[in-house]
């Protein structure tokens, strides 16, 4: 069956629209008005290999909070449905992964149960770019937001740490990427456990 949803979510304040392929090719179509989320989203999509397409507008007349954070929830949802009652998969999932200075180390339990422990510690200081002469910024604190939505909308639980680095913009990147192929690991089938639930409890829901 394929492994694939779609899930919508509009609010007062945010209006979330997202595909997801588990069984992809790491492409991404982004339809996202901050321009740091859009690269670390097109990067998680090609380093877990899932296809993932999104659409999204927010109040960022306000900040970038509630954007950044319910588009994790949105996302996280959709992994969710995808993975449906979750048979035949790893279940679990690992990776270091390493960018200049910086190492990023992401594990993950698709478990049922969300929960998230993010050891990574930001400047807070905004990252800025200049595009057409115009400058725009990211406000690194919603990076937390982002994954703690992630994991509560989709019922995993992740260990996300940085273990050194200097840059917040290769802390960030790093562990966009860890996360990714701990995903990509924890998602992928596991033929010797064919259509079973990984858990002596036969549910992961």
């Amino acid at each position: 069956m394929a492994r694939t949803a779609e899930t919508l979510r509009r609010t007062n304040e945010t209006d979330i629209a997202v595909k997801l392929d588990i069984d992809g090719r790491g492409e991404a179509k982004l339809d996202y008005p901050v321009g740091f989320m859009t690269h670390m989203l097109a990067t998680f999509a090609r380093h877990s290999l899932f296809d993932i397409e999104i659409r999204a507008r927010g109040d960022l007349e306000t900040d970038q909070h509630h954007l950044v954070e319910d588009t994790g929830i949105t996302l996280g949802q959709c992994l969710s449905d995808a993975l449906g009652e979750r048979r035949g998969i790893r279940r679990s999932g690992s990776c270091f992964f390493p960018m200049d200075e910086t190492l990023a180390r992401a594990a993950v339990d698709i478990s049922g149960r969300p929960f998230l422990v993010f050891d990574v510690p930001l400047s807070g200081v905004p990252l800025v770019s200049v595009s057409g002469g115009a400058s725009s910024s990211f406000q690194v604190d919603t990076v937390e937001d982002f994954w703690r939505g992630f994991v509560t909308a989709a019922g995993i639980t992740f260990h996300l740490d940085i273990l050194r680095g200097r840059s917040d913009h290769h802390k960030i990147e790093a562990l966009f990427k860890a996360a990714a192929c701990a995903l990509r690991e924890a998602c992928g089938n596991d033929p010797r456990r064919a259509d079973i639930v990984p858990s002596t409890k036969g549910t992961l829901a």
